[in-house]
This record gives structure tokens, sequence and C-alpha cells, in this order.
């Protein structure tokens, strides 16, 4: 038996240390004889300094676990943005850092038509620029000792795109492009740098997955394999891992041997006309490096000009952006989108005004753009004002600073992730929901091979590749729906940048065009793939991944030393069982697979096809994309809606106010809540509307004063499904949007379905912070009580305004009546949401969150009693029905505005 695998006097620096991986990883490394600086802000999953295990931060009680248990470890409480600092604790505290484990990160998930600026900009400020800051600062240790281990987390967001995680997806493959760039030039120094896309339970997933996966899939299961890439026997380097739940296997990149033609008569006909051997796999090879161009140019050379006979393609009246257009592969591309009909934007900070001229001397529509991409919504303004659409859009600009990594400046990093990536993304970002709207868009994103395989002294070129390889797999899953189809191109064309010690002939930009023209064609040829090009060469470029190795979850989580003898079999490629995953479904096959034998999921293992199909829907309806619902509402709405809930002659800012303008209730928020993204007979079994009732409802409002008026749009998700055993609870969230695309309410509603149980899926619904909490009311005599009496046609108020959920109105004794104790209509649930949340706004004013519990229902002609206690600027409440003294809202709370009442 091999002897314990070691690290002692080895230094290692965790970020994102203080739960989840990070945690787990400081823990093992510690207790394996590591000196470790355990380094954590203690924030919340989405990056907000809020939350704290009491007054401590997390990063002192997993340094005082592992004080505790007789190892040695210091924290860190700086952000990973300012890396220097947590590597001068490693340097100030032990003298040297071997291990560098880059985990820290944070989730702002949004569709990108919907995507803030700041969300975009915080995730890769976190993944990405923080992991080169720490990066930075400690590689110059690592070369003087001629040793480091690196690791560099990714996830299959980054690898496949994910819906919704755009910014996540970029950040996290833009990391693979930084590993196997440091991978190259760390070689030479023995310093080790591998890629790791873990799946385990996390602050960042409790939102997304089952509590009962969340227990299988422990951070835990992670450990041996990244305890084994960051010793001091491993020699793997530049690799691509995933990892768990006991499984484990390596992912490499896999090229087609792809089409080859003379490039000198090339054309966008012959590509369309060849391009199933474009695709065709079989020969493929898995490169480290790009394809030898000068030798496939010469291959081509000798070939004779392509004919097709294939129609000739056309983009006329279509609208294109070039960015980067003013000269090199940008020129090239907009003189042949000109050429064939297109209306063209040549976009550049510089001889932009050049190729437009050049194109209206040949006959063509264009106009110059001299703006910097880092402008994209004024860039994408000044299209629409020009032309009224735009159809495509082909990233192209990008800038070079390439250096040595150890001599790399912030300004030299920055400036290329704020043309090439973010660039990217504000362009794209800007033109996005016009497609949407069109139904049609094509979008090619141009790329370089640097950043598929890495490359030396390039490592912020590399970086900046990848993420957008990230970025386009995830907006062409968002976009499919609306026709619009997004591509990246690595294309070896000659550059402005590279014009002076570029290659030769075979890399002119005009043997390019073709293929980025054809990606445009009105009928697709893909969506969400990469390609490579040059000197008459087209491939296509994909993940291959090893079937790796399962170790039985029922066993126990393996020792690194047990990983250590499977290794090989981990990245065996030769077996006949690697695959081709393109999507996270398809990525989570092993994983999830191994994961669903856990006899703790007994009710959703493989062997049970009827649990695994209600599983299987759940799952792929959380991955849909949201139904979109319109509400038009204005002044005479408000007050209706008001009216309904019981306002009257003495509520005269409610029912009419001053100048006949009616103030809105904060429960307003809830009525564009309308939409379903998934089909209830797909997610639950036994299904029957009748026994539908809603449990729980949660309403944030992030605009005030809520408008009087406006046009509002509705994105509807399904966030989970949980098995009760005879009932399940069904979550949804409903994000609303104004017509300027800022966000104006957010929703959750809970539903619970009886009899529709059962299935072994998820056993408790996760902790969702102010949507799920407690809010248990002080034992105390409440603060303030209020009482109203309801209408006995209160049901058909609320069904005229909106709400026609058919129980109010149906004439036969409807199932809640029954449920109520009698034949009398009850009120809905939202409407005792509403009249309760007046009460609340009676009594203390306007809030920002409210979350009730709906506990029991009244009759119309019933009275409602609202006891209401003040905790600071929180306010729990509950509801009871006077004349029976069931309950009717329980575990209710509201967060007042600025956390001030009327009081």
């Amino acid at each position: 038996m091999s002897p314990p695998l070691r690290y002692d006097n080895q230094v290692a620096i965790v970020t994102g240390a203080g739960n989840g991986l990070g945690r787990q990883y400081a823990l093992f490394l510690a207790s394996r004889g590591a000196k470790v600086v355990v380094n954590d802000l203690g924030q919340s999953f989405n990056g907000s300094d809020s939350e704290r295990r009491g007054d401590a931060r997390v990063a002192d009680l997993v340094v005082k676990e592992i004080r505790d248990g007789g190892g040695i470890a210091v924290p860190n409480y700086d952000p990973v943005q300012e890396g220097h600092l947590i590597v001068k604790t490693a340097i100030d505290a032990f003298g040297r850092v071997d291990i560098l484990i880059n985990n820290a990160g944070i989730l702002r998930d949004c569709t990108l038509r919907n995507m803030k600026h700041a969300d975009w900009h915080a995730v890769l400020n976190v993944h990405v620029h923080g992991t080169y800051k720490t990066t930075r600062a400690a590689w110059p240790y690592m070369q003087k000792q001629n040793y480091g281990r690196i690791i560099c987390t990714s996830s299959a967001a980054g690898l496949y795109g994910n819906f919704g995680q755009s910014n996540y997806a970029a950040a996290k493959m833009a990391l693979v492009g930084f590993g196997e760039t440091l991978a190259k030039e760390g070689a030479k120094n023995n310093i080790i740098s591998n890629v790791l896309a873990p799946a385990a339970a996390s602050r960042m997933t409790q939102t997304v997955w089952s509590q009962d996966l969340l227990d299988v899939m422990k951070p835990d299961w992670v450990v041996p394999l990244v305890g084994f890439l960051v010793h001091e026997q491993c020699r793997e380097t530049g690799s691509i891992f995933a990892a768990a739940a006991g499984h484990y296997s390596k992912i490499r990149w896999e090229r087609s041997k792809g089409f080859l033609a003379n490039p000198t008569g090339l054309t966008t006909e012959a590509v369309l006309q060849n391009w199933d051997k474009v695709v065709e796999w079989k020969g493929a090879e898995h490169p480290k490096g790009p394809a030898p161009m000068l030798q496939l140019f010469q291959k081509a050379n000798a070939l004779s000009i392509p004919t097709s006979t294939s129609p000739k393609i056309n983009f006329e009246n279509r609208v294109v952006l070039v960015t980067g257009g003013g000269g090199g592969p940008g020129r090239a591309y907009s003189l042949l989108f000109a050429k064939l009909g297109a209306k063209v934007v040549v976009n550049d900070t510089s001889n932009a005004d050049h190729v437009a001229n050049e194109i209206k001397s040949l006959g063509g529509n264009a106009v110059p753009l001299a703006m910097s991409v880092e402008e994209g919504g004024s860039v994408v303004q000044k299209v629409m004002e020009t032309y009224g659409r735009i159809d495509i859009v082909i990233n192209n600009a990008g800038v070079l600073r390439d250096n040595h990594f150890t001599d790399m400046t912030d300004e030299e990093w920055c400036t290329v992730m704020n043309t090439d990536l973010c660039g990217t993304y504000l362009i794209t970002r800007a033109a996005f929901p016009i497609m949407v709207r069109q139904k049609y868009g094509r979008i090619v994103n141009i790329v370089s091979t640097s950043g598929i395989y890495g490359s030396f002294g390039q490592a912020n070129s590399a970086t900046a590749t990848c993420g957008m390889i990230g970025f386009t797999k995830t907006i062409a899953r968002e976009g499919a729906k609306y026709n619009i189809i997004v591509n990246a191109l690595a294309s070896a064309a000659r550059t402005n940048q590279a014009s002076t010690a570029g290659p030769g002939k075979q890399a002119d930009p005009d043997y390019v065009a073709p293929i980025v023209a054809a990606l445009c064609a009105e009928r697709p040829l893909a969506t969400g793939q990469i390609f490579e090009s040059g000197g008459g060469w087209i491939a296509a470029t994909r993940w291959q991944r090893a079937r790796g190795y399962d170790f039985e979850p029922e066993k126990g989580i393996p020792s690194v030393e047990q990983l250590a003898e499977v290794f090989s079999e981990i990245c065996n490629f030769d077996n006949g069982k690697a695959d081709n995953p393109d999507t996270p479904q398809e990525g989570s096959r092993y994983t999830m697979g191994n994961a669903l034998k856990n006899s703790k999921l007994a009710g959703m293992t493989q062997e049970n096809p009827a649990h695994r199909k209600y599983i299987a829907k759940i799952q792929a309806a959380k991955q849909r994309e949201p139904t979109i619902t319109i509400y038009d509402y204005d002044q005479k709405d408000i007050a209706s809606y008001n009216l309904s809930l019981g306002a009257g002659g003495t509520d005269f800012d409610l029912s009419c106010g001053k100048f006949h303008t009616a103030q809105v209730l904060p429960t307003f928020g809830a009525l564009p809540s309308q939409g379903v993204s998934f089909s209830f007979n797909d997610i639950v079994p036994n299904y029957d509307q009748r026994m539908i009732f809603h449990r729980e409802h949660y309403l944030e409002i992030d605009k005030f004063p809520i408008p009087k008026s406006g046009n509002l749009k509705t994105e509807s998700r399904l966030i989970e499904v949980v098995d009760e055993g005879k009932d399940a609870l069904v979550r949804r969230g409903d994000t609303t949007f104004d017509a300027s695309g800022k966000r104006v309410f957010y929703n959750e509603t809970v539903l619970s379905i009886r009899g529709s149980g059962g299935f072994g899926g998820q056993k408790r619904p996760a902790d969702r912070g102010f949507a799920t909490a407690i809010n248990s009311p002080p034992s105390r005599t409440p603060d303030r009580v209020l009482e109203e009496k309801t209408s006995h046609d209160v049901a058909t108020q609320c069904w005229l305004f909106g709400d026609r959920d058919p129980t109010h109105l149906n004439p036969d004794p409807p199932v809640a009546a029954a449920i109520a104790g009698g034949s009398v209509h009850p009120l809905h649930e939202m409407a005792s949401f509403g009249i309760t949340g007046k009460h609340v706004f009676q009594a203390y004013g306007p809030f920002n969150k409210v979350k009730v519990r709906f506990s029991g229902l009244v009759l119309q002609g019933q009275t409602i009693v609202t006891e209401m206690w003040k905790e600071g600027g929180r306010i729990v409440y509950q509801a009871r029905v006077k004349e029976s003294g069931t309950s009717l809202i329980s575990n209710a709370a509201v967060e007042l505005l600025q956390g001030v009442s009327k009081l």
C-alpha cells in the first residue's frame, strides 16, 4: 500500500474557503500537514456582504476548526480582487506559497436581455479579475521556488453554456483559457495548473438543487481529485476535469479534420455546400494548440478553385454591425457583407470612415461609426437611428497586450478584458432585445485559438477568448426560441495588432470572410458552436470527455490515495467510451447518474422509471425559457384594485386621492405575476386543478414610488418542486420589468397540490432568505390590530378586476368553499393577501418586501382581523377570521421601505 499523500511544510491559499468546497479543501490540506491561508469575505452567494455566522467571520470559524484539530491556519478577509493582500498574508505568516486554489465566486443569474451591467461586472470581477489578481501575486514566488500548484475553478455552465447565466458562463469558461495558459508558462518552473469543473452543494446551489441532492452532492466528494492535482507527485497540467458525487473524468478539445479548399476563389456558397465536411468527425484530432496553418494553406493552394451549385446568398435589407471594422478581418467582413447586399455599419475607433467610403465607392451601402465597443449601448442606438433595425452582429473588435504572465500589468490585463470580452457583452446586450422583438438575429463572436488552447504570453487574450466562448454558448440557448443564431469563430486571419509580426499570406482575412457570412445565413448551420478557420480551411471544435471513473456512493468518499490509483482511468480516452457532451444535462450525465445510485435518493434512482420521469421533467422545466406575459394598467386599474380590497370613502387616498390619483398599494405588485412556463401535468403526478391551493407568496418591490400606469413584461420560471409525500409544493418565480427593461417587481408563488406527492422528488424547500423566512410572531400583545368586515360581493369585485380564479364565481359549491366549511364562496388567497397588506400599509406605511403563508380561508361577509408587531424595520403579522377564530394568514412579515415606519 502506497504511503499517504501529504503536504508537510507546504503553504496553501484557498479563496472562498469559508463554506462549501473551499472549506473542505482547507480542512483537508491542513489535515495532511499543509499550512493554510483561509480566505473568505463572509459574503452571501450573490456577493452582498450580509451573510455572517453570528458576529464571527466565516474564515475565523474554519481556522478555529483547523487549529482545534491540530492544524496550522491563518484567516484572511480581503476580496480576491486584492489578491496581493491575500498572498501577503501567506508570505508574512509562512514565508512562501506552494498551492493556490482559486475557488471564490458569486452568482447573479439573469437572462441577457434583462441583465444589468452591474450583474455582469460583479460576476467577472470576482471570478475572473479576482483569480487573475491572486494568481499574479503568487506567481513570482512560485517561479522563485521552482514549484507551484494552481487550481482554477470552472463549471458546467462555463463549459456548455446555461440559460440565464451568460455572466457566470463567460466567467467560468474564461478560467479555462487562463488555466491552460498558466500551464504553458509555468512548465519550466514546475508550476502545474489545472482547471476543475466541480458540482457540489454550496450556498450558490442552495436555490436550485433539492435538499436531498444537496446532501448527496457534498463538497467532500470533490476533495480527492483536488488533493491529487495539487500534490507534488502530480505531473498532469493544462487539463480540465469534472468531479462530483464520486464521478471523476477528464475533458479535452476535439477538432474535426474539416473542409479544405483553395482560398483564392472560396465563396460563401461553397462553404454552405460543403458544410457536412466541416462537421464530419471521422478522423478528428485532439490538439493542444492551433492547427498548422502554413501546411494547410500549402495543401489548399494546390487544390482547384471550388465551384458551387448552391443558390447565391443574399443579405439584401439586412443590417450588419461589424465591430473593429476599420481594418484587418473586420474590413474584410464589412466588404463581403456589403457585396452580398447588406447595409453595413463599420464600427471602429479609427479608419471606419475609410472602409465605409471604400464600400460606397464599390456601390454598397455603409456608414462609419467611430466609437469604442465599451460604449455598446450607444453603438447599437446609432445603428437603430440610422437603419431602424439590426440583424447581424460581428463582434470582431479586439486588442493585443501580450506579455509573460510574470510581467503582465493590470493595465494590459484590463485593456484586453474591457475590449474583447466586456465589449462583446456590451454590444450584444444592447442588440439582443431588438433581435428578440424582430424574431431574427445572427451573431458571430470572433475569438482566437490562443484562448481555446492557451498561449504563452497571452494570458489576457486567452482568458477573454474563452470567456467569449462561454458567453456564446449561453446566449445561443437564450436566443434559440427567437431565431437568434450565435456562434464563435476562431480566426487565423492576420489582425491589425499582429500585422507587423503576424503570419504571411495564409492569414489573409479575405480567406475567412466567407465563413463568417455562411454562419449568418438565413438557414442556420449551427448555433452555440465553435469553429476554426484560416487559409481555406474550416473545422469544428467541441469537447470530448473520458468515461472516467465512478466510486460507489454507498462505499463512502474515496481517499486521495484511492483516486491516485485510478487517475489513469480518469484520463482514459482510448477505451471506446469517450463521448461529446454539449449541454449541461449531457455534461452532468455521469455525475448525476452516480449520485442517483445513493440510497438517500431512493425515490429518485435511475431504477425507478416513474420517478425518473418527473425528476427529469422538473429539471427540464427549470431550464426552459421563461414564459412572457404583458400587463398594461393605468390609474383606473389602481383605483379598481383598491376598491376591490375594501377601500371606501374613508380611504380617500386609496379610492380617489388628491387630484383623483389613487395611491398604489404595495400588494398591487403581485398582479402581473400570471404566466406559467411549465405544465403541471408534466412535473407532478395525479394533477387536478381543483386540488391546487396557494400556500405562500413573496413579493419584492424594486421601484418606488410604484408607477401609476405602465406597460409591464413578466418572465415566469419554475424554481423548485417539493415532494411532501402526499402533496406537492410548486414554487414559481416571476420577474416583472417596465418598458425600459428595469426590474419593477419580483414574485414567488408557492402552490400546494393535494394528492400529487410521492414521486420521489426533493423533500424540503431550499432556504431562500426572506422568501422562506418563518416569521414567528413575538409572544407579546400585538402592537397594532386592524379588523375589516368583507363585503358579500368582494369575490365578484376581485374577479372583475382580473383575479379570474374559478373558485370565486363558480355556481357549483367549489372545493375551496367546502374546505372552508360551507357553500358560500370564499375569498381567493390573493384577496386576503391584498386586504391584510392594506392593513399593514395603513398602520405602518410603504414596504418593499412581503412574505405570507396562507393558513385558511375567509368567506365573503366575514371579518378579517390583522395583528401586527413591529420588530425594527420589519413588521411581523398574522390574520384570523373573527367569526370562526380560524387562522387566515400566518408567518407573515414585511420589510418597511428604508426600514422606517409611520410611527
